[in-house]
């Protein structure tokens, strides 16, 4: 894809809609949605790197309650011509339809490739790769098998929904933002995983969400690792003009 004049792609992640309380998310909410609206004028692609929700489980014929306003926005943008694409995070990993049959945004499981106006980019929500973290890894194959959400539909939504909700609210880093800053290319298993792929192929640009962390990180051969950070503590996006990518910051006030 190469952009038209003026235009730019944005990233976002990690907007765990939904937490920690219906009204301190809504206000998050509506954030979020100012800044859809003002980037919508010279926005050509926007990719949304996953737990956009906190708990999203999808049954045949029902989703979660809430978030009207954003779903709205974004049926907006995609009716208008925006190209959106959307990744599963770990928190919303249960997504099977509903976006691309509602709102036409096509949804990916696992990260992918693209050149961009000649660069090339490595993308997707970060969670499984790298070293270590074996005890997710196998949990996370266990919660993507069909069989093991066939079974979880089986449980009435109130229910399913409710322990989806109660089992992630149980993990600190979501609601407090980042736990710590950058522990040093040696311990940032997403680090690793960038070194680990540039030994193979190269990658203008590796863009990540699920630290928790605004991070634009210098690596070999002229690459870079950009963290998407979230909005809970940082309201930060990732911007791409055609030439340059910058880590930039909403105010929190809007």
């Amino acid at each position: 894809m190469n952009l038209s004049d003026g235009k730019k792609v944005y990233f976002a992640s990690d907007f765990h809609l939904g937490i920690p309380d219906g009204a301190t998310s809504r206000i998050r909410e509506k954030r979020i949605i100012s800044w859809l609206s003002e980037i919508e004028t010279d926005a050509q692609q926007l990719f949304l790197v996953g737990d956009i929700f906190d708990v999203w489980f999808e049954y045949k014929n029902v989703v979660p309650k809430g978030f009207t306003r954003f779903l709205g926005k974004l049926a907006e943008l995609a009716d208008g011509g925006l190209q959106i694409e959307a990744f599963t995070g770990n928190h919303d990993l249960w997504m099977r339809g509903y976006f691309e049959d509602e709102l036409g945004i096509p949804v990916h499981h696992a990260p992918i490739q693209r050149v961009i106006s000649g660069k090339s980019f490595f993308i997707g929500h970060g969670d499984g790769l790298g070293p270590g973290d074996r005890g997710y890894k196998m949990l996370k194959r266990i919660l993507s098998s069909k069989g093991t959400q066939w079974l979880y539909r089986r449980i009435h939504p109130d229910t399913g929904v409710g322990l989806a909700t109660w089992a992630s609210r149980r993990g600190p880093k979501h609601e407090a933002g980042a736990e710590d800053g950058f522990q040093g290319p040696e311990k940032e298993w997403l680090v690793q995983f960038c070194l680990q792929t540039l030994q193979e192929t190269h990658y203008d640009y590796f863009i990540f969400g699920h630290r928790h962390l605004a991070l634009d990180y210098p690596l070999p051969q002229g690459s870079r690792y950009i963290n998407l950070g979230d909005w809970i503590k940082f309201n930060s996006y990732a911007v791409f003009d055609g030439q340059d990518m910058t880590l930039q910051y909403y105010p929190s006030q809007s």
